[in-house]
């Protein structure tokens, strides 16, 4: 029979990494750009700043998003050297441990023990990797995938912001900014929420608010310090 049912979790490595990715792009290059306009600067120096802030903003997360997954993907690898060491070591014991955890999940002691007895013989490592480590292939990490999900993600975020300050004129591009940022934003959580299964509106209002507070924020400051040019 074949399974009809359609589940997301295969996304959540990406999903996580280039929504993260777009919403920083987004939010930090418009709260930026902001922040510079508002202290009277010309276009010229803003949309500058707007593209360094897209180069920069984009290495930094491909950096960070390497890194950090990077010292995931370690961990899981120490675990799985200490499990095939321990599988090697005392294959009973470990058996033990798949069985106590199937009769943890409503199995009665007979059950546990074949199933436990069957899928060790099938694949032990991959057993105790999923059933007691919690690492599959699906949510396994991969830092290679994740940077990149960051970093085009926040370019393309960026780019957004950046565009409207070649069309929106100098006396239009506070207020005209700072709307069609938003507007992204909102659009990227539903995005993000069809893409995840999530509530829609939920999802929207979420990033529309975190993100107006950063620009609304970013927008004061540059009022209360700048000096006109």
């Amino acid at each position: 029979m074949r399974h009809s049912e359609r589940h997301r979790t295969h996304r959540t490595g990406w999903l996580r990494a280039a929504v993260l990715g777009a919403n920083d792009g987004i939010v930090s290059t418009a709260s930026l750009v902001l922040g510079v306009a508002a202290t009277g600067a010309g276009t010229r120096t803003i949309l500058m700043t707007g593209v360094a802030s897209l180069v920069a903003g984009a290495m930094s997360m491909a950096a960070g998003e390497y890194v950090s997954v990077s010292s995931q993907a370690d961990t899981e690898s120490a675990d799985l050297i200490r499990e095939q060491a321990e599988l090697a070591d005392n294959p009973a014991q470990e058996h033990a441990e798949l069985v106590a955890i199937y009769i943890k999940r409503g199995l009665d002691e007979a059950l546990a023990s074949r199933v436990a007895t069957q899928l060790m013989a099938h694949d032990a490592l991959a057993a105790h990797a999923r059933d007691e480590l919690g690492i599959s292939d699906t949510l396994s990490a991969k830092p290679v995938q994740a940077a990149l999900a960051s970093a085009s993600t926040f370019a393309a975020g960026a780019l957004l912001p950046l565009l409207m300050v070649l069309l929106l004129p100098a006396a239009a591009l506070m207020w005209g900014l700072a709307a069609s940022s938003l507007f992204f934003l909102a659009f990227l959580g539903v995005i993000a929420a069809r893409a995840g299964g999530a509530p829609l509106l939920a999802s929207a209002l979420r990033v529309s608010f975190w993100g107006a507070l950063a620009m609304g924020l970013t927008a004061g400051v540059g009022a209360l310090f700048g000096v006109a040019a």
